[in-house]
């Protein structure tokens, strides 16, 4: 897997905790806050390539969401955004960066909506997740497949699933992609899959009421969307939507890149972040 560029050493001071709600987090660097909300075939080590990197020019936290690496199950109901906010209000962050991956994207616009005089800013990578909307048909079929194998206990089918929908994608070959991207992927989704559940109907999501997806006019902070074109057409699709709905937003469209961007291009995508926080911060400077 590419490094994103970064040579000799750096030294880091890293600092790691969890909410009182379970959330497992860590944090570098200092200056403004920009939080990475991972995808939902991944935890908080997908930011691995430009964790460094990043943590070089701001203050960057990123955390496990609720299922994923670290985190405890919860003990009551919950919401992935009520989750990112209670982290954000335990750390005291007041003005903030969210960068987030397909499910993470849906998390980041969430949180957005609910607490815009917070959220600088906006980077969303393949959105998906609660900008989905319903379902959409061409997504149902890996989803199933996935529900099969773990119903029949076959871990190593349901990663491979994963694997081909969300790395190789719709339309790739599984040998048009890094191996190594596909193994880091693969050890991410296949912890997801082995941490234990909890009693759903006792601690139930609780989704945002109206959904996102249908919310992304009200966004009014800077927004960047990078989407692979080799990605699955609904989600290309929201990307385009958010293009469109939302005022003074920029899509980047990345030919021959499926759903994880940042790690099939982590040098390129750690240099579009950078550009377009240090653009916002230099705008918000002049506002000011």
């Amino acid at each position: 897997m590419e490094a994103a560029g970064h040579t000799g050493p750096v030294e880091t001071r890293i600092l790691e905790g969890r909410t009182v709600g379970g959330l497992a987090w860590e944090g570098t660097g200092d200056g403004e806050a920009l939080v990475l909300i991972h995808a939902g075939v991944a935890d908080r080590r997908m930011w691995d390539p430009q964790w460094i990197g990043l943590g070089s020019a701001f203050r960057v936290i990123r955390y496990d969401a609720r299922g994923f690496g670290e985190t405890l199950p919860p003990a009551g109901g919950w919401s992935h955004h009520g989750d990112l906010s209670a982290l954000l209000d335990e750390l005291a962050l007041e003005r903030i960066h969210l960068v987030g991956a397909s499910m993470g994207a849906g998390i980041a616009v969430e949180v957005a909506l609910d607490r815009p005089g917070t959220v600088a800013s906006l980077v969303l990578i393949a959105p998906g997740g609660a900008l989905l909307g319903d379902a959409p048909d061409a997504l149902r079929a890996p989803w199933r497949a996935e529900g099969e194998a773990l119903d029949r206990g076959d871990l190593d089918a349901a990663v491979e699933v994963n694997l081909r929908a969300w790395v190789d994608g719709p339309a790739r070959s599984r040998e048009a992609v890094d191996p190594a991207v596909r193994a880091f992927v693969g050890t991410m989704q296949r912890r997801a899959f082995e941490l234990a559940d909890w009693d759903h109907d006792g601690a139930p999501e609780n989704e945002m009421e109206p959904s996102a997806a249908g919310r992304l006019g009200e966004l009014d902070m800077p927004v960047l969307v990078v989407v692979g074109m080799a990605d699955w057409p609904p989600i290309i699709e929201v990307a385009e939507r958010i293009g469109r709905e939302v005022p003074g937003s920029r899509v980047v469209r990345w030919p021959g890149v499926a759903h994880l961007p940042s790690l099939e291009r982590p040098a390129e995508f750690e240099r579009l972040v950078r550009e377009f926080i240090v653009g916002v911060q230099a705008g918000a400077a002049q506002a000011g």
